[in-house]
C-alpha cells in the first residue's frame, strides 16, 4: 500500500543504486572537455524520481532479473529522460529557467553547451546498452536497444514534443491529447517497465502485452497528473515552474476537462493499470505501489 514504510524503504535504496550507476556511467567532469562534461552531470545527478528506472527495477522483479542488468538499463533510460529535459528548457522549446529546483542547464551554463548535453546523453544512454550484457540472448539485447530507440525518437519522445509543439494555442480533443502524450510522455515510461523485465527470464507474449498495458496506463495517468500539478502545486513544491502550461496556451488535461475530472481520469487509468497486473500475482507488487505513487503524488 502508498506510504508503508516497506515501499518508501525499496524506493529509497533503489533511487540510491540508480544514482550511483549514473555516477559511474557519466565521464569524469575533470576529464576533457571539462565543460561539457560538467554539465551533462549537472543535468543529470542530484535530483528528480527516478520513477523511469524504478519502474524497469519494479518490472524486473516480475521476470528475475539480475540487478545489475536492470540498473545499467535503469541508467539509460534515466539519461534519454534528462537529455529530453534538458532540450525541453531550450529557449527555442519551453524557454523555461528552473528544473528539479535548480537553474536550468542552459542557464546554468549556456545554451550551446546545454544542446551539446543532450546530444551527449542521449549517445551516452545507448552506449550502455551496447556495451553491457544486459540479457542472455543476444537478439533480446538488440531488441532492447531497438526498444528505447523507437522510444525515443521521431514516433515516440520526440515526435510527442513535435505535437506539442504544433498543438500551442489549439484546442485538442480528449484523444488527439491522449496521442500527443503516448508519445511525448508514455513512450520512455512503456520502454523503461519493458527493459527491465527483459533483462530476466523471457515472458509469454500475453504477459509482456499485459506489462505494456499496465506501463501505458500509468504514462498516461503520469502525465495527466502532472497537468494536475502544473495547475494546483507551487513551483517551490514542484521544483520547476508552476502554471506555465496555462501561460504558454498550452492544451492540458486540465484546459481539456478540468482539474476534478483529471483526477477522475488519473484515478481510472490506475484501475485500469493495476487490473492489468493480476496475472502477475505477488511478483508485481512494487509495480501496484509505484502505479499508486505516480497517481496520489503531490510533486
Amino acid at each position: 500500500m502508498l506510504g508503508t514504510s516497506d515501499f518508501a524503504h525499496w524506493a529509497n535504496s533503489y533511487q540510491q543504486r540508480i544514482e550511483a550507476q549514473l555516477q559511474a556511467v557519466l565521464p569524469n567532469a575533470e576529464v576533457a572537455p571539462r565543460r561539457l562534461h560538467q554539465a551533462m552531470r549537472y543535468a543529470v545527478l542530484g535530483g528528480g524520481k527516478r520513477v523511469r528506472p524504478l519502474l524497469a527495477f519494479a518490472a524486473s522483479e516480475i521476470t528475475g532479473a539480475d540487478v545489475a542488468r536492470v540498473a545499467l538499463a535503469g541508467a539509460a533510460v534515466e539519461l534519454i529522460h534528462a537529455y529530453s529535459l534538458v532540450h525541453d528548457d531550450l529557449p527555442c522549446m519551453d524557454n523555461d529557467v528552473l528544473r528539479r529546483g535548480k537553474p536550468t542547464c542552459h542557464v546554468e551554463f549556456d545554451e550551446a553547451t546545454a544542446l551539446l548535453v543532450g546530444d551527449a546523453l542521449q549517445s551516452l544512454a545507448f552506449e550502455l546498452l551496447a556495451d553491457h550484457r544486459l540479457a542472455d540472448d543476444v537478439s533480446v539485447q538488440l531488441e532492447m536497444i531497438k526498444l528505447l530507440g523507437a522510444a525515443a525518437g521521431s514516433r515516440g519522445m520526440a515526435g510527442g514534443q513535435a505535437f506539442d509543439l504544433a498543438a500551442t494555442g489549439a484546442s485538442l480533443t480528449l484523444p488527439e491529447l491522449e496521442l500527443m502524450h503516448i508519445h511525448k510522455t508514455g513512450a520512455l515510461i512503456r520502454a523503461a517497465a519493458l527493459l527491465g523485465a527483459r533483462c530476466g527470464t523471457a515472458l509469454a507474449t500475453a504477459d509482456m502485452e499485459r506489462l505494456d498495458h499496465f506501463a501505458k496506463c500509468i504514462g498516461l495517468a503520469f502525465q495527466v497528473v502532472d497537468d494536475v500539478l502544473d495547475a494546483e502545486a507551487t513551483t517551490a513544491t514542484l521544483g520547476k515552474t508552476a502554471g506555465k502550461d496555462a501561460r504558454h496556451n498550452k492544451p492540458t488535461y486540465v484546459s481539456v476537462l478540468g482539474v476534478s475530472e483529471a483526477r477522475k481520469l488519473a484515478d481510472g487509468l490506475r484501475c485500469d493499470a493495476l487490473a492489468a497486473l493480476d496475472a502477475f500475482g505477488e511478483r508485481a507488487l512494487r509495480l501496484r505501489q509505484l502505479a499508486d505513487f505516480i497517481v496520489l503524488r503531490k510533486f
